[in-house]
């Protein structure tokens, strides 16, 4: 048994001695949000607030015309030959690339399985069977924190796909970092398809998309290249979704020692690009989390208060309805002592209540008494109804106002104040904690 948990042990501190820091932080985030116990979520659930838990990595689409050079850029980044290149149209689909602890290859509901988010892809007709996904062990580059999604090449004419790949890509922009659109020069680097789904993404993710002139090395002179890019451009600026200016679509290439080439190549910017948009991620991340902890801790502080006011609020109603319940059953009590006072018989109040009693009685009742014996018969009827009426008033008014407003258990209230409590004095540390060492990989100690 020892041997076992030393041989986890020795693991988990390999594990931990490749994971990188930005990776460790984004694992840990999505820990304290997901675990069974004491998550974020959980406890947002339990307070009525929908969270929903970081991703630990970005995910990063590829997009572009049939052999664009997507899946050759995805093999050259990860430095591990996952993708086939140059694969026909009619037999590609939607793959997801990631890092993992073993190489495998996943198909359709398995790949679903493993990305829940992506789960609403079912609701596409026909792309389940279309959606691969392979896990390699690269370390490669940023390759542990980011998911590719190498998507089908695009064609115009009487292509069909056997789901719709348009909607399909539109859908899993809303869920990508970042979109990258490659133009192949050589190829239909004008495909109407692509240019339509681009014009859409920009409409809501401008942000996210880059556009590429890749395989430029293979564009002939540095001429063919300048015409190629102005072609593209100026069909992209065309587009009303698309005219803006300063539009840069860098020149890309795969490196090859043994083709050497006096092409620029920016392929190193995609890599940068790529990881200034992880480091943004871990910010909004931390950042997030800071957030959720503050609604938390709101919505507790909220929780508390309006049982406080619904506690209050019952006392003193209960307060009002035993008021108006007394009154209600004084008034014909009251009623019924005048009339003993008045017309019942000497020798009953003697025999019941003792002499002495009995002439305190009436001589305490001696003002109401002589008020009563002014009032006629027919009046002291109306009398006699309208004390019945306002007795009958008064009990259905302690009704009204002793409906009491629904309160926490004790035990309920405890929970609460420790899950503010856990919020406050685990979680925010901990966040500090993950953005102290975030910070330490690019400024001085002494600056923090």
């Amino acid at each position: 048994m020892s041997g076992k948990i030393k041989q986890r042990n020795a693991a988990n501190t390999s594990e931990s001695a490749t994971t990188s820091v930005n990776e460790k932080i984004l694992k840990r985030c999505h820990s304290l949000y997901t675990d069974s116990e004491n998550g974020l979520v959980n406890i947002g659930e339990s307070l009525g607030m929908k969270i929903l838990p970081p991703r630990k990595k970005i995910n990063v689409m590829l997009m572009g015309n049939h052999s664009a050079g997507k899946s050759s850029f995805i093999n050259w980044y990860i430095e591990e030959h996952v993708q086939r290149t140059g694969v026909a149209i009619e037999t590609q689909g939607f793959t997801f690339i990631t890092n993992g602890r073993k190489r495998e290859s996943l198909t359709g509901n398995a790949t679903l399985h493993l990305y829940p988010h992506f789960k609403a892809l079912q609701d596409i007709e026909g792309v389940v069977d279309y959606l691969n996904t392979e896990i390699s062990t690269s370390k490669q580059k940023k390759f542990s924190l980011v998911t590719f999604i190498d998507t089908p090449g695009l064609v115009d004419g009487d292509m069909k796909y056997p789901f719709d790949v348009n909607e399909t890509i539109l859908w899993l922009g809303d869920l990508c970092d970042l979109i990258f659109v490659f133009f192949d020069p050589i190829g239909q680097a004008l495909c109407k398809r692509t240019l339509n789904i681009v014009e859409r993404l920009n409409e809501k993710h401008s942000d996210r998309i880059r556009f590429y002139l890749s395989k430029a090395d293979e564009a002939g002179q540095e001429s063919d290249r300048q015409r190629v890019l102005m072609q593209i451009v100026q069909e992209l600026c065309k587009r009303p979704g698309l005219n803006k200016t300063g539009f840069e679509m860098p020149t890309i290439y795969i490196p090859n020692p043994n083709k050497p080439s006096r092409c620029t190549n920016q392929i190193e910017d995609v890599c940068k690009d790529i990881e200034k948009t992880i480091n943004q991620t871990i910010q909004n991340t931390l950042n997030q989390l800071e957030r959720d902890c503050e609604q938390i801790s709101s919505l507790v502080d909220q929780a508390i208060k309006i049982d406080d006011d619904a506690r209050q609020h019952n006392f003193q109603a209960k307060i009002r309805g035993m008021g108006l319940s007394l009154l209600g059953f004084l008034l014909p009590v009251l009623l019924m002592m005048q009339l003993l006072a008045a017309s019942g018989p000497r020798d009953f109040l003697r025999n019941m209540i003792g002499e002495d009693m009995a002439e305190a009685f009436v001589s305490f009742m001696a003002p109401t008494t002589a008020f009563w014996e002014m009032v006629d018969e027919e009046n002291q009827l109306v009398i006699l109804t309208c004390v019945l009426v306002a007795s009958g008033l008064c009990l259905i008014l302690s009704r009204y106002f002793n409906q009491s407003k629904p309160t926490l258990q004790r035990r309920s209230k405890k929970a609460l104040l420790w899950k503010q409590e856990f919020v406050n004095t685990h979680v925010r540390p901990e966040k500090q904690k993950l953005y102290s060492e975030y910070l330490q990989q690019s400024v001085s100690e002494h600056d923090l």
